[in-house]
């Protein structure tokens, strides 16, 4: 039956094109976004997944930085450590250089002055963004010889999270600790056998200058020897534990980097589109929506065909 107040055919094209259209939209917006789910409407789960992973990539970013943080601080500490060996070495040298009968002990003692004046440099100049492990005061209101490292950021099936640290007891690195009960490297007094005692002299206060070649002096002499080999050997263990915590550093924060690419692929296969399969449906789409539009006008035009009946 031919009606002039329904048009079937009409109707059903127009709901086909906009049908058409519809696709089409969704389609273009993926497009030009390039993503499949780009709002929580097109895909909630999806989105609130992707949302926590990349809130939690955020603060793995955050994490990574600290780390990047923490290496630096122990390279510092790390370089000024090895510095501190040369120059203890050299009092070595003279040292055993003054051993020897008939030399002018004052002159070594200017040059051994001169190295200890460096020794307290080096202590002092070895700072990172705040912090000296190697000069410090134990004493200290809020002082703590352990240093934590932010290192990783967990979250658990439960939702809940959690901070993981890299902690560094840095006791064992300070070489000068003017706290008063604190005992450094350097300035720490030590017995004739090199050994912290609570009397005795340090490395950065030994003085050669009134020896004499007596049995007596040649005696403290080569207790001073002893003093400054031993603080070399505690110095030598120091830079090896700030080298192992310097290459766990580096590994933890060469791991948070893989993850975050991890993360970032997880989330990619969550929400990002296909454009191959996007633009060949846009094509299609495309010769669809002309179609429809013609399939309408075809439609419209069957109406207008009614008024030759009545010519």
């Amino acid at each position: 039956m031919s009606s002039i107040n329904t048009n079937v055919s009409a109707m059903v094209a127009l709901q086909s094109l906009n049908k058409t259209n519809m696709a089409l939209e969704i389609t273009q917006k993926r497009i030009s976004t390039g993503y499949r789910v780009g709002s929580a409407e097109d895909n909630a789960a999806y989105w609130s997944i992707a949302t926590t992973m990349r809130s939690d990539n955020s603060a793995l970013s955050t994490v990574k930085d600290a780390l990047g943080l923490g290496a630096a601080t122990i390279d510092v500490a790390y370089t000024a450590t090895n510095s501190a060996i040369d120059m203890t070495k050299e009092i070595k040298n003279k040292l055993v250089a003054a051993r020897q009968p008939g030399v002018d002990r004052t002159k070594i003692q200017s040059e051994i002055t001169e190295l200890q004046n460096q020794l307290q440099s080096i202590g002092d100049s070895a700072v990172f963004s705040g912090q000296n492990w190697l000069s410090d005061d134990s004493a200290a209101v809020g002082y703590n010889a352990t240093k934590s490292i932010v290192a990783s950021f967990t979250r658990s099936t439960a939702g809940t999270i959690s901070i993981g640290t890299i902690s560094i007891d840095t006791s064992s690195t300070l070489l000068y600790d003017t706290g008063a009960t604190g005992v450094g490297i350097i300035d720490g007094l030590r017995d004739a056998t090199g050994a912290i005692a609570v009397a005795g002299t340090s490395v950065a206060a030994l003085d050669i200058s009134a020896l004499t070649d007596s049995a007596a002096d040649i005696t403290i002499l080569e207790a001073h020897i002893a003093r400054a080999d031993t603080a070399i050997t505690e110095m030598t263990d120091s830079a090896s534990l700030l080298g192992a915590s310097k290459q766990r550093v580096s590994l933890q924060r060469s791991f948070v980097v893989a993850l975050m690419d991890a993360v970032d692929r997880g989330i990619s296969t969550l929400v990002d589109a296909d454009m191959t399969e996007e633009s060949t449906k846009l094509q299609a789409l495309q010769v669809q929506q002309q179609l429809g539009i013609q399939s309408l006008s075809i439609a419209n035009q069957q109406s207008q065909s009614i008024l030759t009946l009545f010519r």
